[in-house]
Order: C-alpha cells, then sequence, then structure tokens
C-alpha cells in the first residue's frame, strides 16, 4: 500500500514538474539582436519602421518580444563588440541595417541568423545569390546600380547647366567604393564630370565644401555612408549656406533641410525587415528566405530650400514628386 502511495506521489511530481517546464518554455520570449552602425536619432524613421512592421506581426517590444539595441553612433571600430556582444546573449535572430553593420555581424557569427537591410549582398560577397542565399544571412537590398544615373538626370533636369557635380563620400563604407564607380559610370553620358570630396571624420566637412566651391561645383551628391548619414543634418545647412543644390538618396536628407532625394524608400525596407524575423522565429532558415531588390522609389523636394538658395524648380519635376516639402 506504502510503495502504491509513494509511486504515485512520485508520478504526481514528475506530472507537475513536467507541466512546469513546458510552461517555462512557452513563456520563453523571442531575442532580437538590433546592430546599426550609424545612431537611431539620425534616422528615427527607419527604427519606428522596423517597430512598426513588428507590431503588424504581433510583437509588442517588452511583452512577447525582447530587442536589445545596439548602436556603434557612427564609430565603425564599436561594431565588432557590439556584434560580440549580441551573439553572447544568445539572440534569435540579428537584424542589421548597413553594409558595415552585416559585414561585422557575419564575421562575428555563422549560426546565429542574420536579417539585413544593405547595398548590394551578392556584389560584397555576403551572399551566394539572392535566390539562394545560402549561409545565415538573408533579408533585402537597398541598392541598384540605376539609382546613381537617376540621381544625376534629375539634377540635370532641375540644372540643365550643370556640368560639374561634386560626390561627397565616406571611404572608410564597405559599400562606398561601388557606389562612386556607379556614379562615374552615369556622369559621361549626361555631359557631368565628377569631383570626389572625401570625409573621414566629422572637421572634414567645413574643408570639403570649400574645395567644391573652389572647384566650381555646380551641384552636389552625398553618397551614403556612415559618416554622412550621422552629419545629415549639418550637410543640408552647409550646401544651403554654399548655394549649393544637393541630391540625396534618402527623404530624411530632404526632411532635414536637404533640397531633394531620390531612392529606396529605406523605411518601408526596415518594415518589411520584420517579416523576416517573424519567419526565423517560426523555425525558416536563412539560407532558404530569398533576397528581396528595391520596387518602391520616391522623389521628395523641399522647395523651403530651394528657396533658400534661389532655385526655381522645374514643373515638370515637380509635378513628379511624391512628396512636396513646402
Amino acid at each position: 500500500m506504502r510503495k502504491n502511495v509513494f509511486r504515485l506521489a512520485l508520478c504526481a511530481m514528475l506530472f507537475a514538474l513536467c507541466d512546469t517546464v513546458q510552461a517555462q518554455q512557452a513563456k520563453k520570449i523571442p531575442r532580437i539582436g538590433y546592430l546599426s552602425a550609424t545612431s537611431p536619432s539620425a534616422e528615427p524613421a527607419r527604427t519606428d519602421a522596423f517597430r512598426q512592421g513588428l507590431r503588424e506581426l504581433g510583437y509588442i517590444e517588452g511583452q512577447n518580444i525582447v530587442i536589445e539595441w545596439r548602436s556603434a553612433e557612427g564609430k565603425l571600430e564599436r561594431l565588432p563588440d557590439l556584434a560580440a556582444e549580441l551573439v553572447r546573449l544568445k539572440v534569435d535572430v540579428i537584424f542589421v541595417r548597413s553594409t558595415a553593420a552585416v559585414q561585422t555581424a557575419k564575421n562575428a557569427t555563422t549560426t546565429v541568423p542574420i536579417v539585413s537591410v544593405s547595398g548590394d549582398p551578392v556584389g560584397l560577397g555576403l551572399v551566394a545569390s539572392l535566390a539562394r542565399p545560402g549561409g545565415n544571412i538573408t533579408g533585402l537590398a537597398n541598392l541598384t546600380p540605376e539609382l546613381a544615373g537617376k540621381r544625376l538626370e534629375l539634377l540635370k533636369e532641375v540644372i540643365p547647366r550643370v556640368s560639374r557635380v561634386a560626390v561627397l563620400w565616406y571611404p572608410d563604407t564597405p559599400s562606398a567604393a561601388l557606389r562612386v564607380r556607379e556614379t562615374e559610370a552615369a556622369a559621361p553620358t549626361l555631359g557631368i564630370k565628377l569631383q570626389l570630396v572625401e570625409v573621414r571624420e566629422a572637421n572634414d566637412f567645413e574643408l570639403a565644401f570649400s574645395a567644391m566651391k573652389k572647384d566650381r561645383a555646380g551641384a552636389l551628391v552625398p553618397l551614403r555612408g556612415t559618416l554622412i548619414v550621422n552629419q545629415l543634418k549639418r550637410i543640408a545647412e552647409l550646401a544651403a549656406k554654399n548655394r549649393l543644390p544637393a541630391m540625396y538618396d534618402d527623404r530624411e536628407f530632404t526632411e532635414a533641410g536637404g533640397l531633394m532625394s531620390y531612392g529606396t524608400m529605406l523605411a518601408d525596407l526596415d518594415r518589411r525587415a520584420a517579416n523576416y524575423v517573424d519567419k526565423i522565429l517560426k523555425g525558416a532558415k536563412p539560407a532558404d528566405l530569398p533576397v528581396e531588390q528595391p520596387t518602391k522609389f520616391e522623389l521628395v523636394i523641399n522647395l523651403k530650400a530651394a528657396k533658400q538658395i534661389g532655385l526655381t524648380i522645374p514643373p515638370n519635376v515637380l509635378a513628379r514628386a511624391d512628396r512636396v516639402i513646402r
């Protein structure tokens, strides 16, 4: 009798223990690592868009998902330590939104899934192909070869006589050389000569604009890079001060006071990246998730900035704008 009672008690205890373990497993909250080269405050719309994408899929930060936010604040040398920290935290997936960040994450782990929004993942050797990425990286590309030419075309429409365009670039960004090559390839057919102006630190911008003025640049095209993004408002202010029409690659520059922007809708890509995170959390492998190419592009024009430098935007260009800031 006592043996039967003991057995029943033991069974009850084991069942209770199993229930406890199952309850703990059921309550496990997924953990996302968020790795950015630039400061979140430099592009707040993109951070908000990623959160929105998660909310649309039913994920609420602090309730059923945890996000470990890590930003290098524009200091690329900090990225390896931040990526290693996320790996040590055993996050379920890492989301990165720049080429520098995704390359660092790739070096930090071959097992933790990585979802990226970055330039040309195939050209930069991040994935084997768009259709079959292989490895632990997938996501969305934010760059197409045609974009560089389209920006120069729009500048030419707004300023028909422009023949010399300054290209402001940050060479330490991994995709910088590719962006320069694409811009150089598009310039000759439009009768444009480029003036390449490098910046490597925040103190270089005043000298950079002095060099543009000295060489009589008629317009400016800043190429996306960590330092460029972190200084977007300052660049817009210096362009206005020097009465230099500028074409940017994202609306955040135009909203910060820049003249025009044409490019992929980066915030939309960040929002859509949440779908990849969701699929991976539900068991999908990055190697089997095709990398998406950008399909939505937008032209934003800031008429306040145009008035500030005494420039009239042609009606036919204005009519094609997706958004006009008045």
